[in-house]
């Protein structure tokens, strides 16, 4: 029976997760990453003082997630490899018990007719190469490409859709302007630098992927619109800017292969451009992405800044708008988050007219909520205000699929309850609740609901 809301067929129904916020730091043989290293340094900076050390404990429990992905008719799913993982140190020798590990995760999900998505960096550097500048330094590049080259050729037989970086800005925001990830530098330069090195990087694994295997390879973005709070020519100045650092500062080279003229006029005019190697422009031109994985959670709001910055403050992308907070908006007020579900429909139509409509898919969206344990009824998460977001998002993400976007699959961000960078596990996401003390995991009535979703291919 058809529904109102049909969507293509073999369209990709499953959730997303990440290497350390599910596989417990200290489960198996792993290199230090830098969330180890700053939870060590600085434990009071994380919630309840919960670190990464334990977090979903996926390492000996994957067998019954993905029997449960199964159970709730996911097609697909996207986790990580931990590079500290995979390589302790960052470059050397692989680590066997890491290869055993992720080859049984994947022959899993294949044997439970899911597949997996494989993204190869999500946040979390190794420590030794964080120690030589990260991704300030070129040779870290180097690394991370011999890294790629070896994930695709341990698991490229069976892994067909693969991703370089996931939200490659935030590494950029958090760790180089504004202090919420580690190394903790405010320091704009730097953050351009390292934003660049990322896309060569990317661009590199890329090469090596299409030169040897027949799969897809893309990135995941967050692309938060840039909204105006008016049409006066300072708003839009000001969102167009915005959206040039914050979208399109990845977006351009990874599906166009260049950097957008606008950007590279502004930073040139403050002295912010990165240093380049003469064979970097042609590098990113040839290697442009097969598939783009959309993260959306919430809208930018921006206006004309009120007052010019002080001129002896370091640059920042802030110099050039300030945020609006609209009027009437409705919020996530446990995340302090705008939930504007028309997002997801203007950032489809924005690659679909600009982007050449590239195969694209919601790699993430999802609703974090504080002591959900309020809304247990029988022992089960009665998560109402969940399924009401996934399915807003849902129908505009129809409506854009409708109007010829290039869309192949939503995926939930998270499939179980899972440790987050500083906010560990203080909102909770999953279609999955998971007991800290006995990591018990119990569905949420948004997993039966998205169940129900993914079997039918729709909703009502």
């Amino acid at each position: 029976m058809t529904k109102t809301y049909q969507f293509p067929k073999n369209f990709w129904w499953g959730s997303a997760a990440s290497a350390t916020q599910t596989e417990g730091g200290e489960n198996g043989v792993k290199g230090k990453n830098i969330w180890d290293q700053w939870y060590e340094e600085e434990p009071n900076r994380f919630f309840d003082g919960v670190g990464p050390e334990e977090t979903s404990d996926f390492y000996h429990r994957f067998k019954e997630d993905i029997a449960n992905m199964k159970k709730i008719h996911h097609n697909s799913f996207r986790m990580s490899i931990s590079w500290a993982r995979l390589i302790p140190g960052g470059k050397g020798e692989v680590n066997q018990d890491a290869v055993t590990f992720y080859s049984q995760v994947i022959d899993e999900l294949i044997s439970q007719g899911i597949e997996p998505f494989v993204n190869l960096y999500h946040f979390d550097m190794p420590l030794e190469m964080q120690e030589i500048g990260g991704w300030e330094n070129r040779e870290v590049i180097d690394a991370y490409t011999i890294y790629a080259a070896k994930a695709f050729e341990l698991f490229g037989d069976r892994v067909k859709t693969w991703f370089t970086f996931n939200e490659p800005i935030v590494p950029v925001e958090g760790g180089y302007l504004y202090d919420f990830h580690y190394p903790n530098i405010v320091d704009a330069k730097k953050a351009v630098q390292v934003g660049y090195h990322t896309m060569i990087a990317h661009a590199k694994a890329v090469e090596i992927y299409h030169k040897n295997y027949d799969g897809k390879i893309g990135i995941v973005l967050n692309l938060t619109p840039s909204y105006p709070r008016s049409q006066n020519p300072a708003d839009l100045k000001a969102s167009h800017i915005c959206d040039l650092f914050f979208n399109r500062s990845f977006l351009d080279p990874a599906v166009k292969g260049e950097y957008p003229q606008d950007l590279i006029d502004l930073l040139a005019e403050y002295d912010h451009l990165p240093e380049t190697n003469s064979a970097d422009k042609e590098l990113l031109k040839n290697n442009l992405v097969d598939l783009l994985g959309v993260n959306y959670y919430q809208p930018r709001r921006v206006k004309a800044r009120d007052s010019q910055p002080n001129p002896d403050s370091p640059f920042m992308p802030d110099w050039f708008f300030d945020a609006y907070e609209m009027p009437g908006r409705k919020m996530n007020v446990y995340r302090g988050w705008e939930i504007y579900e028309k997002g997801i429909y203007d950032i489809m139509i924005n690659l679909r007219d600009n982007y050449g409509n590239i195969e694209s898919f919601i790699s993430e969206n999802g609703m974090g909520v504080q002591n959900e344990e309020r809304f247990l009824v029988d022992g089960r998460i009665e998560d109402d205000y969940r399924i009401e977001f996934i399915s807003e998002h849902l129908k505009w993400l129809h409506q854009s699929i409708q109007e010829g976007c290039n869309v192949k699959g939503y995926h939930l961000w998270t499939f179980m309850d899972n440790w987050s960078w500083m906010n560990a596990y203080k909102n909770r996401y999953g279609f999955y609740s998971v007991n800290l003390e006995t990591q018990e995991r119990t569905a949420k009535k948004s997993a039966e609901w998205f169940s129900q979703v993914s079997k039918d291919n729709g909703f009502d």
